[in-house]
């Protein structure tokens, strides 16, 4: 598989020098500086792409070209935002630069309530506390109607913590899900935001009332539209499942939880450039998931695999675990998708994903779950068990002869 890293620009305390080191191939980035729906012009995708080649490294994926909210909700610019998409990929198609990863999650990307929960060793890790996710829903964001989302087991877990949580708690629980992690995956918040509450609110407004259904169709529509130029220059799309895969996110509904979600797309438009990124992180927090059987089913359609692992525990929660554990199983994924590789002739780019914070990560330096060391130490852990399984399907082919 191509080893692939997610470099957040020039920006990025990770130095394209530095990949070249660790051993990455390839590079997994974006056009950062451009606000949601602009087009990505020739010129400067030329320029990221011969930056990232001077270092030896290849532009692999871009992660992500953001889709626009209108375009998810239908809006009245959603015509003249897919154009401007089209032209982004048209733009990139003619770079070379054919592995796009995208979500159509509403407003929100993904959500931890912990951006360093402590580990028994020292380290740190993201988590996902389903009680101060549905506190925040329901006493900070003041959600109307979100009482009916939850049980009653966890609203009296959100009662129980409304009697314990302090003014600093209260903000930390706002800077993991809006603050520190939505400015550099969506675009839709900034880490300077001063009223991101209000704003949070503006953006769930348009999707009042919507339900899965029409969500999908949205996506479809997206979807069949932008088909015609992946053709033209052999682009693939590539879904990302939504994180964490729960069925509604703050009354947003999600559409790509679980392999029906995933199997309804890949039938709703047969166009093998209608592709997945296999998250088997974002999977594996789903505790009804089966993510090995779905790699096997959805390999042929995968064109991007991002390996991580988390565990489910008690009363919704679940933490990330470290790469060699956890319930995604990566050293059978790496033999499923191997294997994929082989029988299509081409490489599937891999990048590691939310690293421990180990070291020297700590102390805001990186992104949330984006720390050089932690993934540093995932990114060795999965190149030995991506070398033992081609290892053992070569002695395997060994003794058929």
């Amino acid at each position: 598989m191509e080893k692939t890293w997610r470099w957040f620009g020039e920006k990025d305390k990770v130095t394209l020098g530095m990949l070249r080191q660790i051993g990455v191939e390839g590079v997994v980035t974006s056009l950062y500086d451009l606000p949601n729906g602009e087009v990505w012009n020739l010129e400067a995708v030329e320029g990221l792409k011969r930056n990232i080649e001077s270092f030896g490294l290849r532009w692999s994926v871009v992660e992500s070209l953001p889709v626009s909210e209108q375009i998810k909700y239908a809006g009245p610019e959603r015509d003249r935002l897919i154009d401007s998409y089209i032209t982004s990929l048209d733009n990139l198609g003619r770079c070379g630069v054919t592995t796009v990863c995208y979500n159509f999650m509403p407003v929100i990307d993904w959500v931890r309530t912990d951006l360093e929960c402590p580990l028994p060793d020292g380290s740190t890790t993201l988590f996902f506390d389903y009680a101060k996710f549905a506190y925040f829903d329901l006493r900070i964001l003041s959600r109307e109607g979100a009482e009916a989302d939850y049980d009653d087991d966890v609203l009296a877990a959100v009662a129980e913590l409304e009697r314990t949580v302090t003014e600093k708690e209260k903000k930390s629980l706002i800077d993991a899900i809006i603050l520190k992690t939505q400015g550099f995956i969506s675009g839709n918040f900034s880490a300077e935001e001063q009223s991101p509450i209000e704003k949070f609110r503006r953006l769930l407004a348009p999707y009042a009332g919507m339900s899965a259904d029409a969500l999908f169709e949205n996506l479809r529509y997206f979807i069949d539209a932008v088909m015609p130029v992946c053709d033209r220059w052999n682009i693939d799309m590539c879904i990302h499942p939504d994180d964490p895969p729960l069925k509604k996110v703050f009354g947003l509904p999600r559409i790509m939880t679980d392999a029906d979600d995933v199997r309804r797309l890949l039938e709703a438009n047969g166009n093998p450039h209608n592709g997945l990124t296999f998250c088997a992180g974002s999977l594996s927090a789903g505790k009804d998931n089966d993510v090995v059987a779905m790699a096997r089913e959805f390999a042929p359609r995968t064109r991007f695999v991002h390996l991580r692992s988390c565990d489910v525990l008690p009363r919704g929660n679940f933490i990330e675990a470290p790469h060699t554990g956890g319930r995604a199983d990566l050293v059978e994924l790496c033999r499923i998708f191997l294997s994929e590789e082989r029988r299509r002739g081409q490489a599937i780019p891999m990048r590691v994903d939310h690293g421990r914070n180990i070291l020297s990560d700590r102390g805001g330096v990186y992104n949330p779950g984006y720390g050089l060391n932690g993934r540093m130490l995932a990114f060795g852990q999965v190149e030995g068990m991506l070398c033992a399984v081609d290892n053992e399907m070569r002695n395997d082919n060994l003794k058929k002869i």
